[in-house]
């Protein structure tokens, strides 16, 4: 009796904790006007804070969350003087800031982006770019996670957080508005890829600009995007490289001419990818070549890591190794 009354008891509080738990959804409604507030006053966009807030803490439902309040998974640091709790991360037993309040961690979590010299680099994207946010949070070392910055981007995509970095975007989230333009603009901008997938757009950061260009790498490579009417030879000659060398380092001949938005690399490629992925399954359209500019590897290294004979390509489906 005494067992049944325990398995029963056990059973009451286990539904109690599943009825408690925060959903997304809830727990947006709850934060979304401090995350705006927060955009106003440093630049971040709302959606970015939101969607951070929701993978750090598992949308308030983490035991890290639960112990201090913290929502953005930030380690003590040497110069942090406030409390703190130890938790279990990327090794046993981290140290992690405690906080009084929810909306301590928000102005902490601000303030800690605002003030990083690693992180200056992202307050050069306006406030509406999220997906350039993510991938400079990613590429700053936020987090380790190695698909860090395809979370956030699906997130606030999955639930329309973009709609905060709008001017009014707190009335307008919370108002449900789907208006026309709305749904044309998350068209035109969405990126969601199926999951066994590898999208290596993720990876796109711009680190500097020149001469009217931005400069971005892949695969610790830099590399620039045509604009119309580039040449190879009007491109070699602003990045101070000869149109031969330039041809070189993006695996074509004399023949090959630049359309807009082609990737143009300015250094040599990678005989691999340095990245934690080690897989990419071909999708429709994509070629040797493609994938080559896409990854930053260079074209015969790629061939010679998947075997690949000279003059054939690889096949719709085919799974094939970056490294």
């Amino acid at each position: 009796m005494r067992l049944i009354a325990g398995c029963l008891l056990l059973l009451s509080a286990e539904s109690i904790v599943a009825q408690s738990r925060q959903t997304r959804e809830e727990y947006i409604e709850k934060y979304k006007s401090i995350a705006v507030a927060h955009m106003e006053r440093y630049g971040i966009p709302a959606s970015i804070t939101m969607a951070q807030g929701i993978l750090e803490s598992d949308a308030g439902n983490s035991v890290l969350s639960n112990s201090s309040n913290n929502h953005f998974g930030i380690k003590c640091k040497k110069n942090w003087k406030g409390d703190r709790v130890y938790h279990d991360d990327d090794a046993k037993g981290e140290c992690f800031r405690a906080y009084p309040t929810v909306e301590a961690s928000y102005l902490d979590h601000a303030e800690f982006l605002d003030s990083s010299p690693r992180y200056d680099s992202l307050f050069a994207y306006p406030s509406n770019d999220y997906r350039s946010w993510a991938r400079g949070l990613k590429a700053a070392g936020y987090a380790t996670a190695p698909d860090y910055a395809q979370r956030l981007i699906k997130i606030i995509e999955n639930y329309r957080l973009y709609l905060l970095d709008q001017e009014g975007g707190d009335a307008i989230y919370s108002s449900g508005k789907t208006a026309k333009q709305n749904a044309e603009w998350f068209a035109d901008h969405s990126t969601a890829q199926r999951e066994e997938m590898v999208d290596y757009d993720i990876f796109r950061v711009t680190i500097n600009s020149h001469k009217g260009y931005n400069v971005y790498r892949t695969n610790q490579t830099c590399y620039v995007l045509a604009k119309e009417g580039d040449s190879y030879a009007s491109l070699g000659k602003a990045f101070y490289i000869s149109e031969r060398t330039l041809r070189e380092f993006n695996d074509v001949d004399k023949t090959t001419e630049l359309k807009k938005d082609d990737i143009v690399y300015i250094e040599r490629k990678k005989d691999c990818w340095q990245g934690n992925v080690m897989l990419h399954v071909v999708r429709k359209g994509e070629t040797l070549y493609s994938l080559s500019q896409s990854y930053g590897i260079r074209k015969r290294s790629l061939a010679r890591l998947n075997r690949l004979k000279r003059g054939k390509e690889f096949e719709h489906g085919q799974t094939i190794k970056l490294r």
